[in-house]
């Protein structure tokens, strides 16, 4: 019997000790030198004689965002689950990147507000806590230590397309007019992959693909952390649609060297700008007083920067009939979801995992890599599930919506309610949320019973 989705995404997911690994092929390519990039190579190391990472990228750039990361100057909090996969891959992780100067955000320090309203502090016995940094700072760290591996290097470039021979990819084409040769290629080149093209121009179907509109604009900002300017520590703001409401979503996110980086966000035509005045103006406007004081108090350090993503998206590979041999695809350049949730960098360390566990199975390389791709599935539809039915709240968000999603919105509606009262249902809305469980998990009967009854008869827990 098939293991079900929880099951797979329990495994997938799990930190215990793992089997040795074995060297299974000499050369292993990784296309993407970024968070889904690096952790592809940390886990073909142990596979791999030598594994090759292509990035069009500087390594250093002097703690500024690559320009091959447009996203790269947005907050970046890593979720639980990805904190457990870093600190699986690279043992004594969390540790390092604290005293790297990295900050914890226990959730009793968060100051949390919906709709204008604050909210109480999280119980400091949830034990939710994040791992906060800016995208620059902690790929550099992850860069760091895959590259101490000893058997991976960076070649620096662009890929041009992959080659073939016969039915399995061999390597890849760089612009440099050099190939890279490989028993094993990883896409890794995000959102923006052209692997559909390449693919298409040898003859190979274009795998399907899922588009949800969400049109969401960012302006980000670092200031200098500073106590004369406020108390805050981190904050999260959320206004949800309703009665009049626009929605938004703004934080405050203390990362290294004593600086407050500062989100506010809007969706379709509600665009923040890089302009300094439109900026202090939102924070004034729209979120509470702490945004304001730091807008307008606070030290600026470089400019606003801003950020739009007009959808989120998912190519489902496994649905292909036909795929070449020695090719796999992992992080954005599967599936993209709305930025706001925070899932994509934990999700690419998911993926790695999935690569480990296939490579563990001693996997024919001349054969394609479907059970690869039924393994990323069951983490790609965990991300889906949450950001896009989130995102179906939206106005102007039109669909498409998943197949008995009035069933789903009751059941997500009944565990929303029984968890402002009821401390377990809470902890597994948790656990879901930062991708330490599939949202499959709460479909059974046990946690949507206790729902129901917290729901009717609520009590705080």
């Amino acid at each position: 019997m098939r293991p079900t989705a929880a099951r797979l995404f329990a495994d997938l997911s799990t930190v215990d000790h793992q089997p040795p690994s074995r060297r299974i092929m000499r050369r292993a390519v990784v296309l993407g030198g970024s968070m889904a990039g690096l952790m592809a190579a940390r886990v073909l190391s142990e596979h791999a004689e030598e594994v090759v990472v292509v990035g069009r990228d500087a390594s250093e750039v002097g703690g500024q965002p690559r320009p091959g990361v447009p996203q790269g100057g947005q907050v970046h909090a890593l979720l639980a689950g990805g904190q457990r996969q870093f600190e699986r891959w690279f043992p004594g992780f969390h540790d390092e990147v604290l005293a790297a100067g990295a900050t914890e955000t226990p959730g009793d320090t968060i100051q949390r507000f919906t709709n204008g309203v604050r909210l109480p502090a999280m119980p400091r016995r949830s034990g939710a806590r994040g791992l906060v940094a800016t995208r620059p700072f902690l790929e550099a760290q992850v860069r760091r230590r895959t590259l101490a591996l000893g058997n991976v290097r960076i070649a620096y470039g662009s890929a041009t397309g992959v080659v073939f021979q016969a039915d399995k990819v061999v390597g890849a084409a760089l612009d440099s007019g050099v190939v890279e040769r490989g028993d094993l290629v990883v896409d890794a080149t995000g959102r923006s992959s052209r692997l559909t093209d390449w693919l298409a121009a040898a003859g190979w179907p274009a795998a399907p693909m899922r588009r949800m509109a969400v049109k969401v604009n960012y302006a980000t900002a670092l200031f200098r952390r500073d106590a004369a300017v406020g108390d805050t520590w981190a904050a999260t703001s959320q206004d949800t649609p309703g009665h009049g409401r626009v929605p938004r979503i703004g934080s405050i996110m203390p990362v290294e060297r004593d600086r407050w980086l500062m989100l506010i966000s809007g969706y379709a035509d509600d665009r923040p700008s890089r302009d300094l005045d439109d900026y202090r103006l939102r924070c004034r406007r729209d979120f509470p007083p702490m945004f304001a004081d730091i807008a307008e108090r606070g030290e600026l350090i470089g400019p606003v920067r801003t950020y739009h993503q007009a959808d989120s998206r998912r190519r489902d590979f496994h649905r292909l009939a036909r795929f070449p041999a020695g090719l796999v695809v992992a992080g954005d350049a599967v599936a993209s979801v709305n930025p706001i949730y925070g899932q994509g960098m934990s999700s690419a360390t998911l993926h790695a995992s999935c690569l480990s566990a296939y490579l563990r199975d001693g996997p024919a390389l001349e054969e394609p890599a479907w059970s690869y791709f039924d393994r990323v599935r069951v983490v790609v539809d965990a991300a889906w599930r949450v950001s896009t039915f989130a995102d179906l709240e939206l106005p102007h968000v039109t669909g498409p919506y998943p197949r008995a999603y009035r069933l789903m919105k009751w059941s997500h509606d009944l565990l929303f309610r029984a968890a402002r009262t009821d401390s377990r249902t809470s902890a597994r809305r948790g656990k879901v949320l930062s991708m330490v469980e599939h949202p499959s998990s709460l479909d059974r009967p046990g946690p949507l019973l206790r729902a129901a009854r917290f729901s009717v008869f609520p009590r705080s827990t």
